[in-house]
């Protein structure tokens, strides 16, 4: 049998745990670099058969280049490993990866699909060099990319195409924004929707689109549960009470969701029973609970929306 690596990533530096035969036989730290990473594998564990680390603001990076270098890497949901690294009696890097290798070893663990992105490979390919892209999205991060490869030619040649491509496919989702509004405009369900304050055009069609037909929910307060919004339920014994939400189904559409409910607590100045309930709550429980609450009922509203035909009321009594 070979050996089990777990990798606890952060920006600067990475734990290193490798297990074998079900003991640890060398733990770690190195600089947080794929090709630094690769050297010591192959150092200390020759015959790896797993590297573990959790979903992060690295793991595309990492997940593509240790691939490419030869290394069996695994990037696995950091939800799901939370359970077990929370068994550890201290909270550090380096339990966190010796709890990674042992799940690596074991096997018990869900693998996610690493999708590539654009931006995180230039941001992966100029770190290799050297360059590190400041934060920053849209035409920020590309004069910041552009700011970094003044002067390195021999760079530009590869990182510029890739920059084009990026700019392009911004230009397109740009297109395909105004396509959706217009098709929104269009839809009967869709203008239904927005006119509720707050909810535009891509939460109304991504919310028509996720539901496809009302009749697929009896109650309308199933969507929320159904969207992730409702709170998690521990009961054991004596002990019963709610946790946070469950994050449960898609996920695009619960951050629309959330992101209406802020919209409506934040920016909409017309009054309604909805934003009169969740600045009531802001008060009591906080801007993010009352916000989350805010989403959940929305969805509920908009469901009972669909089903019924017609238009949001903002008084109860109207």
């Amino acid at each position: 049998m070979g050996e089990y690596i777990g990798l606890d990533v952060s920006l600067k530096d990475t734990a290193v745990s490798i297990r074998h035969l079900g003991k640890r036989i060398w733990r770690g730290k190195c600089a947080s670099d794929p090709q630094t990473l690769a050297e010591l594998i192959r150092k200390r564990a020759p015959d790896a058969e797993r590297v573990v680390f959790e979903t992060g603001p690295l793991s595309v990076w990492f997940y593509h280049e240790l691939t490419a270098l030869g290394l069996p890497a695994i990037c696995i949901d950091a939800r799901h490993a939370k359970a077990a690294l929370d068994m550890a009696a201290n909270k550090t890097d380096a339990n966190d990866a010796d709890g990674l290798a042992h799940l690596a070893e074991i096997g018990f663990y869900r693998e996610v699909r690493v999708a590539t992105s654009l931006s995180n490979q230039i941001r992966g390919l100029m770190k290799t060099f050297g360059l590190v892209v400041p934060s920053g999205q849209g035409g920020v991060f590309e004069k910041n990319v552009r700011r970094l490869l003044e002067g390195k030619e021999a760079l530009a040649r590869i990182i510029l195409p890739i920059l084009e491509a990026w700019r392009a496919m911004r230009v397109r989702a740009a297109e395909l924004g105004c396509q959706l509004t217009a098709a929104a405009r269009q839809s009967q369900a869709c203008q239904l929707l927005m006119s509720i304050p707050g909810v535009g055009a891509v939460t109304a069609t991504t919310f028509t689109t996720a539901i496809e037909d009302p009749a697929n929910f009896a109650k309308s307060r199933s969507v929320g549960a159904w969207v992730g919004l409702t709170t998690r339920r521990y009961q054991s014994g004596d002990v019963d009470y709610d946790g946070h939400i469950s994050r449960r189904g898609d996920a695009n559409l619960r951050s629309l969701l959330y992101e209406a409910a802020t919209t409506i607590l934040t920016r909409v100045h017309a009054d309604s029973d909805l934003r009169t309930w969740g600045l009531k709550l802001r008060e009591r429980l906080g801007f993010k609970r009352a916000a989350i609450a805010v989403a959940r009922k929305l969805a509920v509203i908009m469901h009972a929306m669909l089903r019924s035909g017609e238009l949001f009321y903002r008084t109860a009594a109207a």
